[in-house]
């Protein structure tokens, strides 16, 4: 069918639009823009993959090296539509697709993929320039607005004013609802949900929870890490889980690599039952046996502090944690305290806010687009990255199937503009 001349007004692009310049929108604009396609790319900020930056700080954990079929299901009830998109890009072909922008990688301890410097920063900077290279156009300061009044032309504020654009596909890839200030706000629901496409409520995920400690434990304790520990939870059907790893008191509640993998659980527990309780093993090497046995030696004296670091090495924040739940009388009985000291009770009241999470659950379900992640309303509108319903722990797990999503949308948006044209 011959595409129409667009209304006085709005530009038409010759090809696809892509909005949102993250990891999952520049894959995109990379295989459409390789398929034969123009590709013109919009980002609200001044620069592209400020996002992927800020996670680079720290060294940039690109994939994991975990085999499949562990690796897929790490994507929980969404595991099988994501396994989908990594038959395509799975972290053996991302290793891949950092080589040939020059980077390579190594796989770090718990079998995660670092560029060897571990930085960001040039890995970005080599692939905008390629991008650029290859004939895609960046527009940024261009803040998506959602669509006019016909339905048919995307609406942008930029700097000079509002600009409309027709193009011969969209593809939408505008981040969940963590990190506000990068540009991943979440200000795209409303528009979305207006033209009928289904949005599940955005929640925080890889996030923090709120305990509630003392004054005097958030004064003196926040910021202390806890390491190393075994979390325990018990799921809906009474059956316990365990993990261990290393978490931090914050002045009000905990966080950390090991509660952000199990916040997606902890927070729909608490969605559930209003509340629900993590325990925590503070001497994971020692069985209840031993350590009653240590601290049940005499004390020959010495305070309950120096005992207990003494026998069991429990002193600083592991110590205030045992106070914050045992009262004086408890606190006087060694097989009551090395009961407690190997399960920890915390009762956690409510997740951090979303904008303080690392990454969102929620967003554009599945099952309202098709296998091309094309939208079943909008014909031609296709949504990739953390935008969709579907959640993963830290640990490249995200940045994966961010990619991956990308390369499906991206694809399918070129097909879908090619034989529109034809």
């Amino acid at each position: 069918m011959p595409v129409q001349d667009p209304p006085s007004g709005v530009e038409a692009l010759p090809g696809i639009a892509i909005v949102g310049g993250g990891p999952a929108g520049l894959m995109a604009a990379e295989v459409a823009r390789a398929a034969g396609v123009e590709v013109d790319l919009f980002e609200a900020k001044g620069s592209v993959g400020r996002k992927f930056l800020i996670a680079g700080k720290g060294g940039l954990n690109l994939t994991h090296a975990e085999p499949m079929p562990g690796f897929g299901a790490r994507y929980g009830l969404r595991r099988d539509a994501v396994g989908a998109w990594l038959r395509d890009l799975g972290p053996d072909e991302l290793r891949q697709w950092a080589r040939g922008l020059g980077v390579e990688t190594y796989v770090g301890t718990s079998d995660r993929v670092f560029p060897l410097d571990r930085k960001a920063a040039p890995l970005l900077r080599g692939w905008v320039r390629r991008l650029k290279d290859q004939g895609v156009r960046f527009h940024v300061q261009h803040r998506w607005l959602g669509w006019d009044e016909s339905g048919t032309s995307l609406r942008f504020e930029t700097p000079a004013g509002i600009r409309r654009l027709r193009a011969g596909a969209t593809v939408l890839a505008l981040g969940g609802g963590s990190w506000p200030q990068l540009g991943s706000d979440g200000a795209w629901v409303a528009a979305l949900q207006d033209r009928g496409i289904d949005v599940a409520p955005l929640l925080p995920s890889n996030c923090g929870f709120d305990v509630g400690w003392s004054s005097h434990f958030a004064a003196r304790h926040a910021g202390a890490p806890l390491k190393p520990v075994v979390a325990y939870r018990r799921d809906a059907a009474g059956v316990e889980h365990a993990l261990q790893g290393e978490c931090v008191a914050t002045s009000t509640g905990i966080e950390g690599s090991l509660v952000y993998a199990l916040s997606v659980p902890l927070r729909d527990a608490i969605a559930r039952d209003g509340q629900t309780t993590l325990w925590l093993d503070l001497v994971p090497g020692r069985t209840l046996e031993r350590l009653s046995a240590d601290l049940a030696k005499p004390r020959n004296g010495r305070s309950l502090s120096e005992h207990l670091r003494r026998q069991a090495g429990i002193e600083g924040v592991k110590a205030a944690l045992l106070r914050e739940v045992l009262d004086a009388d408890a606190l006087a009985d060694m097989q009551r305290i090395a009961a407690t000291l190997k399960r920890l009770p915390l009762a956690l009241r409510r997740p951090r806010p979303i904008d303080e999470a690392i990454s969102s659950g929620g967003g554009v379900r599945l099952e309202a687009l098709d296998e091309g992640l094309m939208s079943r309303e909008l014909p031609g509108v296709f949504c990739a990255g953390e935008m969709l319903d579907w959640e993963a722990p830290t640990g490249g797990y995200l940045l994966t199937a961010c990619f991956a999503s990308g390369q499906r949308a991206g694809l399918a948006a070129a097909r879908w503009c090619r034989e529109s044209r034809q």
